[in-house]
């Protein structure tokens, strides 16, 4: 099921990552034409289990506009990423204290 949440909007807020010693973050950089794509997200371990999901968010940053999904606060290890219920990324992995960024963008 998916979320009706307010996306469309443009999401000037600041992002605060709480990361450290075994906690990191993800960005993904994406296309404008990926806006509000939900991208789901959960341990390559446990692909069965829980995920969490972010959208690609519309960010406007110092007069340019960027397109982004930012999930915060994961604990190290190697993470599997699904759009529209399919695999869309395998073995994402994410370090303690560091931003892995992952760029979607086809230009």
């Amino acid at each position: 099921m998916i979320d009706q949440e307010p996306v469309v909007r443009p999401h000037p807020e600041h992002v605060v990552l709480d990361i450290g010693k075994d906690v990191g973050a993800l960005v993904i950089h994406a296309d404008p034409e990926l806006h509000d794509l939900q991208i789901e997200i959960c341990r390559a371990d446990n692909e069965g289990g829980k995920r969490e999901h972010q959208h690609i968010l519309e960010r406007p940053i110092g007069g340019q506009t960027m397109y982004a999904a930012v999930f915060g606060g994961l604990r190290e290890g190697t993470y599997t990423l699904f759009t529209h219920n399919a695999v869309r990324e395998s073995g994402v992995v994410i370090r303690g204290a560091d931003v892995t960024t992952l760029d979607w963008r086809t230009r």
